[in-house]
């Protein structure tokens, strides 16, 4: 069947990131040892709560500080949390021409992420691509569902209004694929841009890469 719309992901796809990085500047922020934020964030699931829209910014915040060993005087500021938090992504520059080329050629795309809001209003503002190339973003803090759970998928294809064996989607994360494909998607696990390049020509999307 035809390819009529592609969704990439955006972690580790087409923007790199390091969750080490993250744990060093935000410890830096609040006073903390990386340890003791990865404890916070990650034992108690706060972040995957954030990613899910089950917490605002400001409730991540909050929740963050309550659970810091710091007392309520020295918190740090919302804008420095979430900024040490976020500012943890580079562009995979191998993606950046097949996106340019895929939109170029006239394909329709978007964005299927499992992101919060601070992650995605960084990327949003500093990486210009995610802004000119891509119409459809299914994010699972707005949708309040996340990859692999087929809520996503199916409100991701009815986003794109494509039928989902008319979506082609790559992802790092095998589950992750596994759901697409379990959703009716075309799903292939990105291990590199040359695998994904030619999974896409094989499926007969043309494009000028």
């Amino acid at each position: 069947m035809a390819i009529e719309f592609i969704y990439f992901d955006l972690g580790m796809v087409l923007l790199k990131f390091s969750v080490e990085r993250m744990l060093r500047q935000v410890g830096i922020v609040a006073g903390i040892e990386p340890a003791q934020a990865r404890e916070i964030l990650f034992g108690s699931n706060l972040h995957d709560r954030y990613e899910v829209g089950q917490l605002s910014t400001q409730d991540y915040y909050e929740a963050f500080c309550q659970a810091a060993p710091i007392s309520t005087q020295k918190w740090p500021r919302c804008e420095s949390l979430t900024q040490a938090a976020s500012d943890i992504f580079e562009m995979n520059t191998s993606m950046i021409a097949v996106v340019a080329q895929l939109r170029a050629a006239g394909y329709r795309l978007g964005i299927l992420s499992n992101t919060c809001e601070a992650h995605w209003q960084f990327c949003y503002q500093h990486y210009r691509i995610l802004q000119d190339c891509f119409e459809v973003y299914a994010l699972s803090y707005e949708l309040q569902a996340a990859k692999p759970q087929s809520a996503i998928f199916h409100q991701a294809a009815k986003m794109a209004g494509v039928a989902p064996a008319k979506i082609f989607f790559t992802d790092d994360i095998a589950g992750h694929v596994a759901g697409a494909c379990s959703a009716g998607f075309d799903a292939v696990q990105y291990l590199s841009t040359p695998q994904v390049v030619a999974a896409l020509h094989d499926r007969g999307v043309e494009f000028n890469y």
